[in-house]
């Protein structure tokens, strides 16, 4: 008799549903949805009634696009447009009707308890999608409006069983999800991957995860995983300091975690070292939506501290010769209002990176972002920084140095009690990492946080580098004009 038989499917903490019951009320969901549109948005919080909802999207292969809690006002019209979207769904309908001009309310949903809006769309204005999309998911819009990337649902599928093959061994049987459901990753990590293994999906609310695109809180985060007792997690690495630096202050790691997976961007050696000593069973892994999520992972039999692993089953990857990663296997259908790609073309990431005689890959930084010295020296920021912003007192860090003859940084103390002794020791001890050519000569203190929030950081906790030189730029150049007059 399979594992699944009499075992929960999906939790919220509030409502339950049952691996006995799932198909059909997926099915349910799905007929009533397709009764009422085409073209399908998903707005709102964690929970059983979102999982349903996506799940009967996915099963029916009816468009989905989830949209993030973070999107702005005008970054959900503009996305709901952008895919000619007909029928939203979503646990706050108050918010939704001072949002949206020109819709209806339909009803609310006896099997996921979410509200449906509709609109009428001429059909010949809808945009036209790549044969195959199932899902589109935005980019999250660091430079102008988010672009929706197209998706299918046999290659999410694909992904999902790369995924619970990868954790097979360890027999997991209770995933908690605390990235938003509308993350790509944690929607088909969090919850495809999971029903496969007949695992059950653990998908309590923010204001019970203590999650917030502004920052988590931190003690409802920690009591969350306690009470929840899961035996894996995904997390950006943010997140996995939060924890580590909890753990080293006395937290107590539940002893059911065997898998933490962490990606979004890179994680420093360093926190891989510490996370390793308070026994959280860290697995780094690397993707991007264009691949529609996971290319790379370390797994237990599998797994080098470093790298971010090597390609699950689904993907190859080379390295260009200009260093750049591509991915080939699965990938995107295309960006939406652009040429439609084949399912399998290579896709050039970006990224710079390489792998070693074992196949594993190590992430280097980005492609664009990589500066030449005045010396002659490419040197990828992200290097450096990772080094930086793993010393106590340095909470992120922006290294600077095109045309110059060393490297400047913009530093966001961890607290305003840091002294400018406790960062220059911070930095000499990033430094001594490093070789001469890559070390932080001078540094600033940035004159306000690096957040989501203001702007300078994206939802996975990435700088936004332009926005940062746009704003602050101007406290560079003294740093190499001090050295030139000293």
């Amino acid at each position: 008799m399979p594992r699944q038989q009499g075992r929960t499917a999906l939790d919220d903490g509030r409502n339950a549903v049952g691996y006995l019951e799932l198909a059909a009320t997926v099915a349910e969901e799905g007929d009533w949805l397709a009764s009422h549109g085409e073209r399908f948005a998903l707005l709102a919080d964690n929970g059983i009634g979102w999982a349903i909802s996506d799940l009967a999207l996915h099963t029916r292969e009816l468009p989905c696009v989830p949209l993030p809690g973070f999107f702005t006002a005008q970054q959900v019209q503009h996305a709901l447009d952008d895919a000619g979207v007909d029928c939203l769904l979503t646990d706050d309908p108050r918010r939704l009707r001072q949002l949206l001009d020109g819709w209806h309310t339909v009803g609310a949903s006896g099997r996921s308890g979410l509200a449906l809006f509709r609109r009428q769309l001429d059909p010949a204005q809808r945009p036209i999608l790549p044969a195959g999309t199932a899902k589109i998911t935005y980019t999250s819009g660091s430079t102008g409006q988010p672009k929706g990337v197209c998706l299918g649902s046999a290659q999410l599928d694909t992904i999902a069983r790369s995924l619970a093959e990868a954790t097979r061994t360890l027999d997991i049987e209770r995933h908690l999800c605390l990235l938003p459901l509308a993350t790509l990753l944690e929607n088909i990590a969090g919850i495809y991957a999971p029903l496969l293994a007949e695992a059950t999906c653990l998908l309590p609310p923010a204001s019970v995860t203590g999650m917030s695109y502004a920052g988590p809180n931190v003690q409802r985060l920690l009591g969350c995983i306690t009470e929840s007792e899961p035996q894996s997690l995904v997390l950006v690495p943010e997140l996995l300091r939060l924890l580590v630096a909890a753990a080293e202050r006395g937290w107590r790691v539940p002893p059911s975690l065997q898998f933490v997976a962490v990606g979004g961007a890179p994680v420093s050696a360093k926190l891989l070292e510490r996370a390793e000593k308070v026994r959280l069973p860290v697995f780094e892994g690397y993707g991007l939506s264009e691949c529609a999520s996971v290319v790379c992972l370390n797994r237990p039999n599998a797994r080098r501290r470093g790298s971010v692993g090597r390609p699950l089953p689904h993907s190859r990857v080379r390295i260009a010769n200009d260093g750049q990663i591509m991915v080939s296997g699965v990938t995107m259908l295309g960006y939406l209002g652009q040429p439609p790609r084949r399912a399998d073309e290579e896709w050039a990431t970006g990224d710079l990176g390489e792998i070693d005689a074992d196949g594993y890959v190590y992430v280097r930084g980005r492609l664009r972002n990589i500066y030449i010295t005045s010396l002659g020296r490419n040197v990828a920021p992200e290097w450096v920084e990772r080094e930086l912003v793993q010393q106590p007192g340095i909470r992120h860090a922006m290294v600077h140095g095109e045309a110059q003859p060393y490297a400047v940084a913009l530093v966001e103390p961890m607290n305003e009690g840091v002294t400018d002794e406790e960062i220059e020791r911070g930095i000499a001890a990033a430094n001594a990492r490093l070789p001469e050519y890559a070390q932080v000569r001078r540094w600033a203190r940035a004159p306000e946080p690096f957040t989501f929030r203001n702007g300078l950081l994206t939802s996975n906790g990435r700088l936004r580098r332009d926005a940062i030189l746009e704003r602050h730029g101007a406290l560079l150049a003294p740093l190499y004009d001090q050295a030139a007059n000293g």
